[in-house]
């Protein structure tokens, strides 16, 4: 059995299933917390959402953001790390992704994200 998760291809990423994951608050809030890594770096670990919802929810939602192509997701060690698929969504839906951030940003304080700026990990 394989350790590296099944992402879908760029051409296999599909508008509603997208659309259908990003409805969700929480994995909304893991997709605007790993935009507002980016600044920083492009990673965060699986326990950097700890915050979010208990381990096993945050499992069923990085899964779902996987799936539906708008996460990526390496395995090293014990490790999971997740970035955004930025290059491979805004190549299949151009200024979808920003739309979404910047929308989530402005309810921000109501979907219980980061503040704009902060960003995991940051003292």
């Amino acid at each position: 059995m394989s350790r590296i998760p099944r992402h879908p291809t760029r051409e296999q990423i599909e508008l509603p299933m997208v659309l259908d994951c990003l409805s969700d608050p929480i994995r909304l809030a893991i997709v605007y917390q790993l935009a507002q890594q980016e600044r920083v770096s492009s990673e965060l670990c699986c326990g950097d959402f700890t915050g979010l919802a208990g381990k096993s929810n945050l499992a069923y939602h990085f899964a779902k953001l996987r799936e539906c192509g708008v996460m990526q997701t390496r395995v090293a060690g014990t490790n999971r790390f997740m970035r955004l698929r930025r290059e491979d969504l805004d190549a299949r839906f151009p200024g979808l992704l920003d739309a979404v951030i910047s929308s989530a940003s402005k309810d921000a304080e109501r979907l219980q994200l980061l503040p704009e700026g902060e960003v995991v990990g940051a003292d």
